[in-house]
């Protein structure tokens, strides 16, 4: 299967037999089809994949067919919004989209030197697999529908000084209503996050139980969340959500545990604890245990075998 990498707006507009973007860096796309326009879409049985050049944020719901993104299953049943950046890649076989359907996409350029450019790298949105996507409730879905409406309606107004600034504030509006309805959404997701907790520690368990850290040395975040099937980004997330702390913190209180039975091993030096744990450096051991404990190793040990 050949990737379609779509360098810019037209093109992508191109292949999709829309209209020319009014702006080159920016447009907005609002399809509504009726009951017998969507059963006129059959499937045409072709896998394509394509990687844009620009930001794109998009609001539908898929009637039938696969979307991938991240080597995930992207599931559309409902209303479901999905951010994807510059350089990420979709495939999509089979797909018939729903009545109504929203596309906003902008290039990397459109907001340069704003500072809702400095802004969007932090919307972890961005960097989430397809399942991890957004999912709106009635709500949050008019609410949303509603600012691509006033993006649509400046986007098709005759263009004047005034036009690029009153898209921006949209825009901005857009992704903090995003961002707010995605840490709702980790928090209506409870049973789901204590799932995941349970395999990053059961994960945790595994490597460390095997002897993995004195091969490959100590896992990182990027490793277990791969192991999991999600990005590193939404893992720690997750796990904040529902421990208050990040992936790496919960990581580092895994290995802090772990150190405490080790040093009340006798006979074992504080060099080789850190080495049994993966650390390739016994300083960065011994910084990393005093940042969290208050004690070095050695004063640890010597407080414990007093007692």
């Amino acid at each position: 299967m050949k990737n379609v990498v779509f360098k810019n707006i037209g093109e992508f507009h191109r292949a999709q037999n829309l209209p020319e973007p009014e702006n080159p860096l920016f447009s907005i796309v609002h399809k509504q089809l009726d009951a017998d326009e969507i059963e006129k879409c059959a499937p045409s049985g072709d896998e394509i994949s394509y990687t844009n050049n620009f930001y794109v944020i998009s609001l539908k719901n898929i009637v039938s067919g696969e979307l991938l993104y991240g080597r995930t299953k992207y599931d559309s049943s409902t209303g479901t919004m999905l951010f994807t950046a510059p350089g990420q890649t979709i495939v999509a076989k089979n797909i018939v989209i729903s009545s109504e359907s929203w596309m906003l996409a902008f290039h990397d350029d459109f907001i340069r030197g704003l500072e809702i450019r400095h802004r969007i790298k932090n919307y972890n949105f961005f960097n989430y697999h397809v399942n991890e996507a957004l999912h709106l409730s009635p709500k949050e879905d008019q609410i949303v529908k509603s600012i691509f409406r006033n993006i649509e309606a400046e986007y098709h107004n005759n263009q004047d000084e005034f036009s690029k600034d009153i898209i921006i504030s949209q825009l901005d509006t857009l992704l903090k209503y995003a961002d707010r309805f995605y840490k709702r959404q980790f928090l209506n997701r409870k049973e789901i996050n204590k799932q995941l907790l349970t395999r990053f520690n059961d994960a945790l368990n595994a490597y460390f139980e095997s002897g993995q850290q004195m091969e490959k040395g100590l896992p990182t975040v990027e490793w277990l969340a791969s192991q999991l099937g999600v990005s590193h980004r939404y893992l720690s997330d997750t796990i904040k959500a529902e421990t208050g702390k990040t992936a790496i913190e919960n990581l580092h209180l895994y290995l802090i545990d772990e150190a405490k039975n080790l040093l009340l091993e006798p006979y074992k030096s504080v060099a080789e604890v850190a080495f049994e744990l993966g650390f390739e450096y016994p300083q960065y051991f011994s910084r990393l245990f005093k940042k969290k404990e208050g004690l070095s190793p050695s004063e640890y040990r010597e407080k414990y075998r007093m007692n």
